[in-house]
């Protein structure tokens, strides 16, 4: 009888990659791919990053399940064309980070947007009536301008989250909280002022970043290979997606008409320009 093949994880690298923005279904992916990883029993773990950020509670979970399987087997993330604000946040999670020369990283600090129709309403002649149990329960309506108390209590929100994610930096890459704030004022920079400002260990490509994995878990860089575990993508997402660029462009167009709608007046850790 022939056995079928049975991959030997203890000799490979996990590979995940996380690409685009970062929301609820990112997450959820993300820790099945995590678990899987650690039920294997992987030695070690690439994370590709290739995102500029999104949702400030799906990247701290995120975060969390990295920084405990980082006690549990060796993990080197790989920042790939942009990994900015929250994809920095995941990042710090890996024991090591590295960074193309020219990757877009950076970006750390929280934004918040709603909508203000007023204006438009009135023109059309709609307007709304609210009844509610207290005078901040429709904070960031699309109908009304912003109360000087509500721009307080938002702003206090933001700097809350703001003082999270500098803490969780200076963490992650053993600086000091000032040291970051220097630099954590939403600014972009590339891979090597990453590497100048102690953000990122080295530069190097996404096959570096491998080869130091291997190092770390004992394995021969020359003959250790990666075992990808897939993200599942949306069926709209597969069917538009290929080598046509228009299709291409559609879809990910779709995403982002997707992700705004759903995080629409929630504080993100978000690059886009």
């Amino acid at each position: 009888m022939i056995w079928p093949f049975k991959p030997s994880f203890q000799k490979q690298i996990a590979r995940i990659e996380i690409t685009g923005a970062i929301g609820s279904a990112t997450r959820k992916q993300v820790l099945e791919s995590l678990k899987t990883v650690e039920e294997k029993r992987f030695p070690a773990l690439l994370l590709r990053i290739d995102s500029p950020g999104g949702t400030v509670g799906d990247s701290q979970e995120i975060y969390s399940a990295l920084k405990r399987l980082r006690e549990k087997i060796k993990i080197v993330a790989s920042f790939g064309n942009i990994s900015a604000s929250g994809g920095v946040y995941i990042g710090v999670g890996a024991e090591h980070i590295v960074a193309n020369p020219g990757t877009i990283t950076g970006s750390i600090g929280v934004i918040l947007r709603g909508n203000n129709l007023e204006r438009l309403l009135q023109k059309i002649g709609v307007s709304f009536k609210v009844v509610k149990s207290g005078p901040y329960k429709d904070i960031l309506a699309f109908d009304r301008e912003l109360t000087a108390p509500e721009q307080h209590i938002l702003q206090e929100l933001i700097d809350t989250s703001y003082q999270q994610f500098v803490q969780t930096v200076a963490e992650g890459r053993n600086l000091a909280v000032d040291a970051v704030k220097s630099f954590a004022d939403g600014r972009i920079f590339t891979g090597q002022q990453a590497l100048e400002l102690g953000v990122v260990d080295r530069l190097g490509t996404e096959d570096d970043a491998r080869r130091w994995a291997a190092e770390l878990a004992g394995l021969d860089p020359e003959k250790t290979q990666c075992y990808t575990l897939e993200e599942r993508k949306p069926w709209l997402n597969r069917l538009l997606s290929g080598n046509n660029q228009a299709s291409f462009s559609l879809a990910a167009g779709m995403d982002w008409v997707e992700f705004d709608l759903s995080t629409n007046g929630l504080p993100l850790w978000l690059y886009r320009p």
